[in-house]
């Protein structure tokens, strides 16, 4: 038998196998493989930058309960502060407070064994310019009622008279309980009668 130089000589399980020899022989096409590596470093690439963001939120977040600890503690702490220095400051009003306070009981025990009306009344004219001088120091003053011209901001009326004067009319014509302004803020209303 002579060599078969051709597929038609070839029977058709060799033409099959020749071609599916043929076929594996064949280099494949680089694209798909190029496509397939660039689908890698593609998902590799977002994994990385999945893998970044994911920290960075981490580290957003971690600083976001530190910080709203540490302003939780900062809140804690002034209002603390806050509490101790009103009771600081009040216990430094009530301290000198106390000296006047002395002093009245002073006056008290002078009155009950003292018949000279001159040496009380001077004593206890003392012991109002001692309160007075305190308030000063303190800041506090009274707010002038009697005879003003009635200012809600400052005054509280308690009752209207009826004036036969003109010129009192809409004016303070008695003070029940004087008022206090402190640092120019009103701390107590003057208590007072208007004429109408």
């Amino acid at each position: 038998m002579t060599k078969k130089n051709t597929k038609e000589e070839l029977t058709d399980n060799e033409v099959i196998k020749t071609e599916e020899k043929e076929a594996v022989d064949l280099p494949q096409p680089e694209t798909e493989n190029e496509e397939s590596d660039n689908l890698t470093d593609d998902n590799n690439q977002t994994n990385d930058i999945t893998s970044q963001l994911n920290e960075q939120l981490q580290e957003c977040q971690d600083k976001y309960i530190r910080l709203q600890a540490d302003f939780d503690n900062f809140r804690k702490r002034t209002l603390k502060e806050k509490m101790e220095l009103i009771d600081s400051a009040g216990s430094d009003v009530i301290k000198s407070v106390l000296t006047i306070a002395d002093d009245m009981d002073r006056a008290v025990a002078a009155m009950q064994t003292s018949d000279d009306i001159n040496a009380i009344r001077q004593g206890i004219e003392l012991i109002s310019n001692k309160l007075q001088e305190l308030l000063k120091q303190r800041q506090v003053k009274e707010i002038p009622a009697l005879g003003e011209k009635f200012n809600t901001d400052y005054h509280d009326a308690i009752a209207k008279v009826p004036v036969e004067d003109e010129t009192k009319k809409g004016k303070i014509i008695d003070v029940i309980e004087k008022g206090y302004l402190m640092k120019d803020k009103v701390i107590r209303f003057s208590k007072v009668v208007v004429g109408e």
